[in-house]
């Protein structure tokens, strides 16, 4: 790599004069959807264009001092600032949003209701509807959605929607309180504390069965008061089913946009939804792209603008989203 990187240097400027090229380094070629082991120079710009578009002197050579270039698409480098987490009208999707119980999240789409055709606004019920499972009053229909969310400075006079809709969270395991057990249990300790006092043990009983999607919709105060191009993205341009190696891209309110690979498809999960509690998701799609609290919410997209998922989780290592179709149908609504 060392002298693919001293080709770099001297080479930089003349490559990063031509037209859309917004940067230049060193990796490993693509190939379709897979990335090879072959090492490349790689040619970042801001958007593709058809060869018989550019002149002689804006194309990227396909060798550099013999090395093979790759040109990737990544659209326009800006610096992370603070836009995505101040109020904006019309609010557009990537921005911060939430439930005026949560800190904040991210404003995934616009979506239209099945049965009405009104616009709504997509993100997740941990970030819409506080994480309810439509029993415990965390949130309720009609509830008050902050643009920005309340971590960010919205007030009750940044209600942008009310909550019309929720797919209910399922806990992935509860306190028992089936008499028997907690009979057991009591004897169980008496025996454990006599060897160690400090010992208290606990009986769970797991609640029903897996969570396939993480959603809920908001109707906005007015139609004008959002818009669906997605921040620094664009418009969505229909939808497709996430495969393993598939390139994907989100926009969303902590760490912007950021790009990754699919990793696995079919996935069960168990996710921790606060300090005491955990619920388990099945048929999930995990992916290497980058993500962080905040970023809950954003609408996972590939190649073309096209809609695959939801992102509703991660790890400092992946990021896990729901398919996007399996949440259209549950909420009954449609891109």
């Amino acid at each position: 790599m060392d002298s693919l990187l001293r080709i770099v240097e001297r080479a930089k400027w003349r490559i990063l004069g031509r037209k859309n090229v917004v940067g230049v380094g060193v990796g490993y070629k693509e190939v379709g959807l897979r990335r090879t082991e072959q090492p490349s120079i790689i040619v970042f710009v801001s958007k593709k264009e058809a060869p018989e578009n550019l002149s002689r002197e804006e194309l990227v050579p396909f060798k550099i001092n013999g090395v093979e270039t790759d040109v990737v698409e990544i659209g326009e480098v800006r610096l992370l600032d603070s836009e995505r987490t101040k109020l904006v009208r019309p609010a557009q999707p990537g921005l911060s949003i939430g439930h005026y119980k949560v800190s904040a999240g991210t404003f995934g789409a616009v979506v239209k209701d099945r049965h009405t055709g009104e616009p709504l606004i997509l993100s997740n019920n941990h970030i819409l509807a506080n994480a309810t499972n439509g029993r415990d009053g965390r949130a309720a229909v009609g509830d008050p959605i902050l643009q920005p969310g309340e971590y960010d400075g919205g007030t009750r006079q940044d209600r942008i929607a009310t909550l019309v809709r929720f797919i209910p969270l399922q806990k992935g395991e509860a306190p028992a309180t089936c008499p028997v057990a907690n009979a057991f249990i009591r004897w169980a300790n008496m025996v454990v504390q006599t060897i160690r006092p400090n010992y208290n043990l606990r009986i769970f009983k797991r609640e029903g069965s897996s969570n396939v999607v993480d959603c809920a919709v908001a109707r906005p105060v007015r139609a004008d008061i959002i818009t669906d191009e997605i921040y620094g993205v664009g418009k969505v341009q229909g939808k497709t089913i996430a495969r393993p190696g598939m390139p994907v891209f989100k926009s969303g309110r902590t760490t912007g946009l950021t790009r990754g690979v699919v990793t696995a498809v079919g996935a069960t999960m168990e996710v921790k939804l606060d300090n005491e509690n955990t619920a388990y998701f099945s048929d999930q799609v995990v992916t290497d792209m980058k993500s962080q609290g905040g970023d809950s919410g954003s609408l996972v997209l590939t190649e073309g603008n096209r809609a695959v998922g939801l992102l509703f989780a991660g790890s400092d290592k992946v990021t896990i989203f729901n398919h996007i179709q399996t949440v259209l149908d549950k909420l009954e609504v449609d891109l």
